[in-house]
């Protein structure tokens, strides 16, 4: 099986959709879930406790019956009870749940009563006016779902967060222009820095009369008005992105910020603190009967229910609702606080820019380091630099050094880790660099087992200090490597090697699950660009977006060291 936890989490939220279709126990459903969002945030693969012989039923919210059950999945690859449920609800009734307004209970009633089975029969249904007229829809509901089958016909799918940011800063830049507007804030998943964008959620406060919302949908790049109104409006862009703006009170602004930028579990988890504590939370505020009693800011909100102030890349209900509440959180780590750049190309290889401007542009943003770490061509015929010609790049960066002034360029390469797990330079090359960086190119079709020998193989070469973009994957491209990420990650613990976390906009690779992992069992990670040109070295702070979200703090992160402590760390003897 290609992924086995993501196949656990398909498998039970699937059933747990159709058991709510159906009107099954809502303690049952919400057993599937918990489980589900459980194995989603695991850091280990279920397959490798499974060898271990660990008891899944200790896992949190699993128990011994759902252990049982994934059990099976590992086994099969299939779970009977969820085939058992789709004979008596077909599957397709799950996906008509994820249209916006469209829970299991309407889904039930779409079933029930005009006997939606599918995709089409909903479309049929809402174009002939059937569903206007069912207990709870009317018109309006109708004509959203039918506006929602398109929309999601004709979109494009996620985004990746540096796309969506380009938007969204154009956007909020533009609406800070407008009359009467006092406060602009992206919400979202975009604010929670997730690898992926669906949508922009824009909030806005302003005054009495400002022209904000017409000036919004009038913006030029708006391709359809699908909504607007006085404290909402929707629009769809030419790239496909749909984009809402909600106006709010200045009163609930922190609430609403808090509210819209989620996630959904961690909110779920807010508002259940809240009714312990004799309060509703909702997007207008933290109140005490009728009377609000926070609201006005983010840290408010927390406060009031008695947590610490939760920084939004954290917010997905993974522990950090517990470690704000003991006082716990991690500090996490700033841009301001890395020290260099620990893989960055030149023209040698397949960069853009010459080894000069590359240091240039470093000592620019104030960089104690930089590493040259231009990749080493396995082969001939292929791009790259040979062993002669590395060399020469030793020789030019000495005396490149011997002229700068408060930085030091640092001499690396990226190697070619072969499928034997040997490196692709000899050693007497190797010893010349102040550090190794080794990385995958080719052969990612290994099985997990086979891909994780490979690199620790490599990672046995004394020479070899920092593993990059460890998965290879390609975000929407190129799937990662299966790998047993413990399994190696205990190997280079052990060994005195490093991970990186390559910034480049198609890899955060690590991914956040993986840094928090790393964090977890003492290991290093190095946050670096694998810029190709001077400008890409402002892809640092994505990195340190993606090593925030898995709770990586400064003394996680090996270039926030020193230089001459971070020489230290290379030194494996």
């Amino acid at each position: 099986m290609k992924d086995l936890n993501a196949e656990i989490v398909r498998i039970f939220d699937r059933l747990a959709t159709l058991l709510e279709i159906e009107g099954a126990n809502p303690f049952r459903v919400r057993a599937y879930r918990n489980a589900a969002r459980s194995i989603a945030d695991l850091p280990h693969g279920v397959d490798r406790l499974l060898e271990r012989g660990d008891d899944l039923s200790r896992l949190p919210a699993v128990g011994k019956d759902l252990a049982g059950k994934i059990e099976e999945i590992a086994a099969t690859g299939r779970l009977a009870l969820l085939e058992e449920v789709e004979r008596r609800t077909p599957g397709a009734l799950a996906e008509l749940t994820e249209l916006p307004g469209l829970g299991a209970k309407r889904v039930k009633s779409l079933r029930d009563q005009l006997e939606v089975r599918s995709w089409q029969d909903l479309v049929e249904a809402a174009e002939k006016g059937s569903i206007r007229g069912l207990s709870g829809f009317g018109p309006k509901t109708e004509a959203k779902i039918l506006e929602a089958v398109r929309r999601r016909r004709d979109a494009p799918g996620r985004m990746k967060w540096a796309s969506a940011e380009r938007v969204g800063l154009a956007l909020l830049h533009y609406l800070e222009g407008v009359h009467g507007v006092k406060q602009v804030a992206l919400a979202g998943s975009y604010r929670r820095r997730r690898e992926t964008v669906g949508d922009i959620d824009i909030l806005v406060t302003s005054t009495a009369g400002s022209p904000v919302m017409d000036r919004f949908v009038a913006h030029e790049d708006v391709r359809r008005v699908v909504s607007k109104g006085k404290t909402r409006s929707t629009v769809v862009l030419r790239t496909g992105l749909q984009v809402d703006l909600r106006v709010v009170a200045r009163a609930s602004y922190g609430a609403a910020l808090t509210y819209f930028t989620g996630s959904k579990a961690h909110n779920i988890a807010l508002r259940t603190i809240a009714v312990k504590k004799g309060l509703k939370l909702n997007e207008y505020g933290v109140f005490r009967g009728a009377t609000r009693v926070a609201g006005k800011t983010e840290s408010s909100v927390y406060r009031r229910l008695g947590l610490t102030y939760i920084e939004p890349e954290l917010r997905e209900n993974r522990g950090e609702i517990e470690a704000s509440r003991a006082r716990r959180l991690p500090k996490l780590v700033t841009l301001a606080e890395l020290r260099g750049d620990l893989h960055v190309h030149t023209r040698a290889s397949h960069g853009r820019d010459t080894l000069e401007a590359m240091a240039a542009a470093a000592g620019e943003r104030g960089y104690d380091y930089l590493a040259i770490s231009d990749r080493v061509r396995p082969q001939s015929g292929t791009d790259g630099l040979d062993a002669r010609r590395l060399r020469r790049q030793v020789e030019q960066i000495d005396r490149l050094n011997e002229r700068l002034e408060g930085m030091v360029v640092l001499k690396s390469a990226e190697v070619e880790i072969l499928e034997d797990g040997r490196l692709g330079l000899p050693d007497s090359i190797l010893e010349l660099l102040d550090f190794t960086t080794g990385a995958v190119h080719s052969g990612f079709a290994l099985s997990a087992a086979k891909q994780t020998e490979r690199l620790i193989r490599a990672m046995d070469n004394l020479h070899f200090n920092i593993l990059a973009h460890p998965t290879g994957r390609l975000i929407d491209r190129r799937e990662p490597c299966r790998l047993d990420m413990e399994r190696l990650m205990l190997a280079a613990l052990e060994r005195g090697c490093f991970l990186e976390l390559n910034a480049q906009p198609e890899r955060l690779d690590l991914n956040d699950v993986h840094c928090k992992m790393a964090k977890e069992l003492g290991l290093k990670v190095s946050i670096a660009t694998g810029a190709l040109a001077r400008a890409e070295l402002d892809y640092l702070r994505m990195g340190v977006g993606q090593g925030r979200r898995g709770w990586l703090e400064p003394d996680d992160v090996l270039n926030t060291r020193g230089h001459r402590a971070l020489m230290k760390s290379f030194d494996r003897r």
